[in-house]
Parts: structure tokens; C-alpha cells; sequence
């Protein structure tokens, strides 16, 4: 049989390890896995260098695009070219801070208008839940969203407002009985409210500002609330560790609830935030390296599921960058198109292997948000790949950021772990070629 094409590469991740292989697609997927020395025939064939490894395309289920409403933060546009520079081949848009968010089925069509003709890679959407659009969950899953996103706390924007413990309650009523799965910004508006306000220029006022017990209580009524309903859960950009037993114990008592952290948390803590540099602040908020040291172990343990950017970009003017005030700036990290070197730089240095840091950041975020198909080299899945130089160093520079606002937190750190090539169902996705991405809805390829 004639293949479209075929990689052949002494190291590709296949099956939870590293193996010489070849791997062939056709009409977009992938059609065969062979030894290194087999035959294929094939219309194109793709040598991988001796520094390169085959991985699969990532999967990034927590990233702000903000169009439309807020373009000028980020648009379908500048987030896919910048998520396929990373070797992310698939995102799930988050329903703010886009106007109007994703809470009817009209704003989902709104967004999915704005993103048909732009995307460069492939793109699913969540919907949002908020107070007083329960009767419009049914027809938001109905039309294919992946679940639901809901705050616990003031989102930052107007239009997303929280749900309170009641409306909190019946929202996971609803998603249970839907099948669909209620994902968390999960920090307890009343611990907030009793901390020490921040202002100025302080990170450590910032950080006494957002305690580890908000997230620990709001976690816990995630738990108690998945528990009583029987709903699906997931916890969004763990933070805090001290929440990490209890969700612990939730799992193995068999309340289905995941959790993801992020490359931010991962790999910067408090002493590397300087006064003044809000381009470091997110919320929850980066905390001290012991806790990051508690992140690293639950995740190499499997209590947490898996890591995603929480690309969270906004203007350079929001972040109040010449004020450096924390209290007023706007609190998100960009990162989706470092999201890959940033993690495997630390990953690397503690031990961990290319493969383990695939499970985090492609097979596990597709398994739990149902997309079977993609987040692995396996016959039948789609052939969405990444070319990855693992070796090869870099510095930050934020101009040659393909992200829309070049502001990052990592600005001038040497990386590792350079994304040569990523390709989208079968065909090579360029920076300046065509956007060819596909709208993905729950449940269909």
C-alpha cells in the first residue's frame, strides 16, 4: 500500500517509550508503525536528523484566545500560529474573556465564526456557566462544547461573573446529568476577601493577597459537590500543593475529578518575581520553591493529571508594566508557544524523560477531554506531529514570540528543546502558510 507519507526516526515516542520507528500516514492519520529498517512505501518520506525526536503534536486544553471582543489581547490567528511554532497541535478555547463569552449557543457561533477561516491548528471550544444560564448548558453540549468552565471567585471580567455554592450545586447537577464535565477556576472567594488587599509594587503582598487556603477551600467544595452529584470535575492551574491530599483522597474514593498545573508553576517560584515585574503575575500565583517541589513529585506520581499552559495573554498596557503595580495589573501568563521547552528544561533536570513529559502535555489532556485520536503516535489516531530537537538551546526573546502581546515571563531564560517542525493531520503547518485547522465539537473527528 502507498502511503502520503512516512517519518523515519531512531527516536519516537510510541507506546510510553522512546523506539526506532517509522510511521506512516494516509489521509491524515496514522496508517502504519513499523520497525526503523521496514519498507514503506510512501509519496513523501521525512528523515528525522540524529538530534531530532518524534513526538506527538501537543494538546493544550486551557487556552484565553479572546476573540471576538478582545482581539487585541489575542486572536484565532496569532494564538495557532504560535501554538503549532510549540508543537501544540490542538487547543480548547476557554469561554472568557472573549465578548460575548461562550455561555449560549449564539456566542459559540459567534466565536466559531470568527475562528473558521483562521486557525492554523485545531480547535475545540468550552462553554461557560454562569449565573443564570443553566437552562442554555443542555444546548451548549448538544452543539459540541467539551464541558463547562465556571469561577468560584470575580473572574476579572464583568461579563463572566462566579457562581455562588448554590448555583455552584446545581451547575454540577446539570453537567452530571448531561455526561459533561464542570472544569474549575478554583480559588474561595471568602479566604480572598479576609487576606491583606495588594497594591504597589510588592510580589510578596501579592502573594499574601491569594493564600494557599483559597484554593485548598474551593478545591474541597469541588470535592464535596462532585461527590454528592456523581459529576465530573476537573480543578484548572493548580498552585497550591496543600491541596494535593485531598484531592488525593477524592480519587481514590472514586470521585472523578482531574487536575492540571502549568509550566509557570512548574518552573518559577516567588524569589525569582521581582518587585515591581507584573509580568509574572497570574492568579493563583506563582508560590515558593518548596511548593513547586511538591508539584514535581505529584505530578512524576500521577496525582496530578497533566500540564497545559494557561495561555492568558492581554495588551502590554494592562499589564501596567512602567506602575509594576500588582494590585491593578492584569493577571495572566502567556506561554503557549514555550510551553513545550519551558517544561522539558526543568523536566529534563530533574530526571524526567521525553516521554513522560508526552503523557503530561498530549495523551493525558486528549483521554480527558475525549479526543482519542489525537495526543499519540498509534494507528487510527491523526497524524498530528512534532519535530523536536531536544538538545538544541535557545534563548527567550520576546520579539520572535508569535503570540499576538509579546509580554513573557520568560524573557532572556535559555531553554531547551527546539520545535523544528509540527504537522497538522498530515501536512506541515508553516508560520506563513495557509491556516488549514479544523473546528473540533465533543465527540466527533
Amino acid at each position: 500500500m502507498t502511503l502520503d507519507l512516512a517519518f523515519r526516526g531512531r527516536r519516537v515516542v510510541v507506546d510510553g517509550a522512546e523506539a526506532a520507528c517509522v510511521v506512516g500516514v494516509r489521509d491524515g492519520r496514522i496508517a502504519v508503525v513499523a520497525p526503523f529498517d521496514e519498507t514503506l512505501e510512501a509519496r513523501e518520506l521525512v528523515a528525522l536528523a540524529d538530534d531530532e525526536v518524534l513526538l506527538p503534536g501537543l494538546v493544550d486544553t486551557h487556552v484565553h484566545v479572546n476573540e471576538p471582543g478582545r482581539t487585541e489581547w489575542e486572536g484565532y490567528a496569532s494564538a495557532t500560529r504560535a501554538a503549532a511554532a510549540g508543537g501544540v497541535t490542538t487547543i480548547v478555547d476557554m469561554p472568557l474573556n472573549s465578548i460575548p463569552p461562550t455561555t449560549t449557543t449564539a456566542a459559540l457561533a459567534a466565536k466559531r465564526d470568527c475562528a473558521r477561516a483562521q486557525v492554523h491548528v485545531d480547535v475545540g471550544f468550552w462553554g461557560g456557566a454562569v449565573p443564570g444560564n443553566l437552562a442554555d448548558l443542555a444546548a451548549l453540549h448538544d452543539a459540541g462544547v467539551f464541558g463547562f468552565k465556571c469561577f468560584l471567585l470575580d473572574s476579572g471580567v464583568p461579563e463572566f461573573p462566579p457562581l455562588d455554592a448554590s448555583g455552584f450545586a446545581a451547575t454540577m447537577a446539570e453537567t452530571a446529568r448531561l455526561g459533561a464535565m464542570l472544569i474549575v477556576h478554583a480559588e474561595d472567594a471568602g479566604v480572598i476577601a479576609q487576606a491583606p488587599p495588594t497594591a504597589g509594587p510588592g510580589y510578596a503582598a501579592f502573594l499574601r493577597s491569594r493564600p494557599h487556603l483559597a484554593e485548598q477551600r474551593a478545591i474541597d467544595q469541588v470535592i464535596d459537590v462532585a461527590r454528592a452529584t456523581g459529576g465530573r470535575a476537573h480543578v484548572l492551574h493548580l498552585s497550591s500543593a496543600h491541596a494535593l491530599p485531598g484531592l488525593a483522597a477524592a480519587r481514590a474514593a472514586g470521585v472523578d475529578v482531574s487536575v492540571e498545573t502549568c509550566p509557570h508553576y512548574l518552573t518559577l517560584s516567588a524569589a525569582d518575581v521581582p518587585d515591581g515585574a507584573t509580568q509574572f503575575k497570574c492568579c493563583p500565583p506563582i508560590r515558593d520553591g518548596g511548593n513547586r517541589d511538591r508539584l514535581w513529585q505529584a505530578l512524576a506520581a500521577g496525582d496530578i493529571d497533566m500540564v497545559v499552559s494557561d495561555h492568558s495573554p492581554c495588551t502590554a498596557e494592562l499589564k501596567l508594566l512602567d506602575l509594576g503595580d500588582f494590585g491593578r495589573a492584569w493577571g495572566g501568563i502567556a506561554g503557549l508557544q514555550l510551553g513545550l521547552p519551558v517544561v522539558w528544561t526543568a523536566a529534563r533536570s530533574r530526571g524526567h524523560s521525553l516521554t513522560e513529559v508526552t503523557r503530561w502535555m498530549a495523551q493525558r489532556p486528549a483521554e480527558r477531554v475525549g479526543l482519542a485520536h489525537k495526543g499519540r503516535i498509534a494507528v487510527g489516531a491523526d497524524a498530528d506531529l512534532c519535530v523536536l530537537a531536544p538538545d538544541a538551546e535557545f534563548v527567550v526573546d520576546p520579539v520572535r514570540l508569535l503570540h499576538r502581546n509579546q509580554v513573557t515571563a520568560y524573557s532572556g531564560r535559555r531553554l531547551v528543546g527546539v520545535v523544528r517542525q509540527t504537522w497538522l493531520r498530515g501536512m506541515r503547518v508553516r508560520a506563513d502558510g495557509r491556516p488549514f485547522g479544523k473546528l473540533l465539537t465533543r465527540g466527533h473527528r
